[in-house]
């Protein structure tokens, strides 16, 4: 918590970032080096990973969790499946990692399934089984994969009625309303017409029952993204990448803040850390603290980010989307074993071990 206010954050991996879980060469790598180019540049020093060596490693559900609810003011989080298996042997961050945390941790974690729509059929099996065991909150899709024997970089539309519309019309029938998708963040040195969205107001309208969230909102195509929030009830963003700029870029942010506020203002707008591409603290501390926008912004934006704007962001927006009872989580973690750690206080970052008792 911040200021006693609940902090969700709407997206968060635990990476392998080993290079032995690097399955298609040159591609993997050029992922893996963009996500640690990433964390080095934004991240203050105090919350850097020292080396790439210690970074580009398999994290573990026990970091991740440690991070978020102990080294930080999270309180609740929402953890993806990364269907990129044509790049990583466990797709970067694993199925199996998703029902690790749903087994230890379901009162501190939502999780949302993901899937690979080039995939065709099979990743409608791939949906119904994970649908079954995971019983998630959302759906986590990505707009490209690597196909075939030389890894070509193939794009999909959102609004495709071959490729994306079967895919929504099974997930709405097993239940699930949330569909995520990455957006204006290119995975790598690859073409970034995939990564546009003027694909979202395609699918909107045709599911109108269905939420869509643009991950990585607000970080490319700012006009393009805000027109999205405010044409179409059901269109979201979340702030992955994007709210890390405010440590080291904090101009960037706040110009990418106004110009989706422009357009529909905050109720739309949720963070998301992406931890563990970034540390989730400083950015939530600047931003709850410190931030405001400049006058010239404020211009552009039609309004100042005063403390219920901020609490709309850091929790009310998530927690409306995905009907998350606050008061209900708050009683179930008052006393849970993050908590009692967080509570001795003086605690640093990245300071979980594997092997040694907390």
């Amino acid at each position: 918590m911040i200021d006693n206010g609940f902090v969700i954050d709407a997206v968060t991996h635990a990476y392998n970032l080993h290079p032995t879980n690097f399955r298609a060469g040159r591609y993997a790598e050029s992922l893996a080096q963009l996500i640690w180019g990433l964390h080095s540049s934004l991240s203050g020093e105090t919350h850097r990973v020292p080396t790439e060596a210690g970074f580009l490693k398999d994290w573990s559900v026990r970091e991740l969790a440690h991070i978020l609810f102990v080294e930080s003011g999270v309180d609740l989080a929402v953890h993806h499946v990364l269907p990129l298996r044509t790049l990583y042997h466990d797709g970067l961050c694993s199925y199996e990692k998703s029902l690790e945390i749903k087994r230890r941790y379901p009162n501190r974690f939502l999780v949302y399934a993901g899937v690979d729509p080039l995939r065709g059929t099979a990743a409608l099996e791939d949906l119904e089984q994970q649908a079954e065991e995971l019983k998630p909150h959302g759906l986590k899709l990505y707009p490209a994969a690597w196909l075939g024997e030389s890894f070509r970089h193939t794009g999909w539309r959102m609004d495709d009625p071959s490729i994306a519309f079967p895919l929504f019309e099974r997930a709405r029938k097993l239940g699930i309303r949330n569909i995520a998708v990455h957006k204006g963040l290119p995975m790598g040195a690859v073409p970034i017409g995939a990564y546009r969205v003027d694909d979202i107001g395609g699918a909107a309208d045709v599911f109108p029952d269905l939420n869509f969230e643009i991950v990585h909102g607000g970080m490319a195509f700012l006009d393009e993204t805000g027109m999205q929030l405010s044409l179409f009830p059901n269109v979201y963003v979340n702030l992955e990448v994007t709210g890390a700029l405010i440590v080291k870029r904090e101009r960037w942010f706040a110009e990418s803040l106004a110009a989706l506020l422009k357009w529909a203002g905050p109720a739309k707008i949720m963070w998301g850390s992406g931890t563990v591409f970034s540390h989730p603290q400083p950015a939530l501390l600047k931003f709850w603290n410190d931030f405001q926008l400049p006058d010239d912004l404020v211009q552009v934006a039609g309004m100042q980010v005063t403390p219920e704007v901020k609490r709309m962001i850091l929790c009310d927006n998530y927690a409306r989307y995905a009907g998350i009872d606050v008061p209900a989580v708050k009683a179930s973690i008052a006393h849970d074993e993050f908590s009692r750690l967080k509570a001795r206080g003086d605690i640093q970052p990245y300071s979980y071990h594997e092997g040694r008792h907390d």
